[in-house]
C-alpha cells in the first residue's frame, strides 16, 4: 500500500484528486493540507467522500509529509518548489499538479511566471507528465511536473497529426478558452 500526501485538498484539483485516489486500491491517503480548513475532517467539507476518506486536513509539514512514498502538490505555483528539495531528499516522490517543475530553464520559468525559481536544479530532473508520451520515464521519476489543462489539450490533440505527418508544425495554431476551474479556485466556503 502506497503512502500518500497531498498538499493543498480544498481547491478544486485537491477535491478531484482526493476523489480519484478515494477508490484506489493500492493507497493510502495518510495527509491531506490545508492551512484554512486545518483540523476539519476532509468528510465534513466534503460530503460525498464520507466512508471514504476519515482524516483530517492539516497545516503543511515537511516532517509528517516525509513518512509518505508520495505526495502531491494541488497547490499554487511557488510553493512545490519550496518543499520539494527536502521531501526529495528523505526520498519521497512527488508530483506537482502546478506549474513549478513544466518548465526547464530557471529564466523562462521566472519570465513566465514572475518570480525566481527556488530549487532550479531540480528543473533538469523534472519529467513532464504526460503518460502519452512519457510513461516509461514517468514511471522511474522522483519528480513528476504535471501538464496543464491547456498544454495537454493542445498537446493530445496534434499528437497525432504531427506523428502522421499530416500537418505542418511551423505553422499549427491552438486557440484555447477556460472556465472558473483554469485560473483556480479562489472562493471561500461560506456558512462554515
Amino acid at each position: 500500500m502506497m503512502k500518500i500526501g497531498i498538499v493543498g485538498g480544498t481547491g478544486y484539483t485537491g477535491v478531484e484528486l482526493l476523489r480519484l485516489l478515494a477508490l484506489h486500491p493500492k493507497v493510502q491517503i495518510d495527509v491531506i493540507t490545508s492551512r484554512g480548513e486545518a483540523g476539519t475532517r476532509v468528510a465534513d467539507l466534503f460530503p460525498n467522500l464520507r466512508g471514504y476518506i476519515d482524516v483530517e486536513f492539516s497545516e503543511p509539514d515537511q516532517s509528517v509529509l516525509a513518512d509518505c512514498d508520495l505526495v502531491f502538490f494541488a497547490t499554487p505555483n511557488g510553493i512545490a518548489m519550496g518543499m520539494a528539495e527536502q521531501l526529495l531528499g528523505r526520498g519521497v516522490r512527488i508530483i506537482d499538479l502546478a506549474a513549478d517543475f513544466r518548465l526547464k530553464q530557471a529564466a523562462v520559468w521566472q519570465q513566465w511566471y514572475g518570480i525566481d525559481h527556488v530549487c532550479p536544479e531540480l528543473l533538469k530532473e523534472a519529467v513532464y507528465g504526460l503518460p502519452e508520451v512519457n510513461r516509461s520515464q514517468i514511471s522511474k521519476a522522483r519528480l513528476v511536473a504535471n501538464p496543464g489543462c491547456y498544454p495537454t489539450a493542445v498537446q493530445l490533440g496534434f499528437l497525432p497529426l504531427l506523428e502522421a505527418g499530416c500537418v505542418d508544425h511551423s505553422v499549427l495554431i491552438a486557440d484555447c478558452k477556460s472556465g472558473v476551474s483554469g485560473a483556480g479556485r479562489k472562493a471561500s466556503f461560506r456558512g462554515r
